[in-house]
């Protein structure tokens, strides 16, 4: 939940009548997440999706890696910027709610340039030789610090590195969280501010995007 659509649910609305309009196929998606998931909330949503695409379209990238599938919403998002023989690698290990993503992803003009694998994140890491121009964390969020550890040797100069919920509800304010989601995101903000490898800026759009770009 964004924090205009909790504290000021106009400007959530002002905010979206002003952006971009959202594809049929994703307004089908959105509508389907709600009344089929538990935690609808989990969905990137209208703002962030735009902006996702925007950032897609900006940057044309070849080959995204996406960690945390849920319904698919982000993931089609993103690849409305592939370039034309790109492709975008998405991860979840909810095997029950696959057949969601599966069902919007075939029925999407993107249909062949994406890679849903049910596969632990750290573990295709760990395997894949390949280097991502794009990157999209928004799973595991006591695991963000290990998959930035994980991902930086699989990008390149100029690639863009994206974690979602970073403000965590404004949990990040807190001095001494006792929750350890909260304990990792802050550890995570910390460490990118101080990398000289990286130019970073926190967007408080919905639940904060680190937006990260390797120099």
């Amino acid at each position: 939940m964004s924090f205009f659509e909790e504290n000021c649910p106009e400007m959530d609305r002002y905010l979206e009548n002003h952006t971009s309009a959202e594809p049929d196929i994703l307004k089908r998606l959105r509508k389907e997440t709600f009344q089929k998931t538990t935690q609808p909330h989990m969905i990137s949503g209208y703002l962030q999706g735009r902006f996702l695409a925007l950032l897609s379209k900006m940057l044309q990238p070849k080959n995204i890696l996406e960690i945390g599938t849920f319904t698919g919403y982000a993931t089609l998002c993103l690849a409305e910027g592939l370039s034309p023989q790109g492709k975008i690698t998405t991860l979840d290990i909810n095997e029950e709610l696959a057949y969601l993503p599966r069902k919007y992803f075939n029925e999407s003009e993107f249909a062949d340039q994406i890679d849903f694998q049910l596969k632990d994140a750290k573990v295709f890491l760990e395997e894949t030789d390949a280097i991502f121009d794009f990157v999209f964390i928004d799973a595991d969020k006591e695991n963000y610090v290990e998959y930035f550890n994980l991902i930086k040797p699989r990008i390149k100069s100029g690639a863009v590195i994206l974690f979602d919920n970073v403000l965590w509800y404004g949990k990040v304010l807190e001095e001494h969280p006792k929750q350890k989601s909260t304990q990792i995101i802050k550890e995570l903000n910390d460490m990118v501010a101080k990398e000289e490898n990286f130019e970073n800026v926190i967007l408080p759009l919905r639940d904060g995007l680190h937006l990260i770009r390797k120099k």
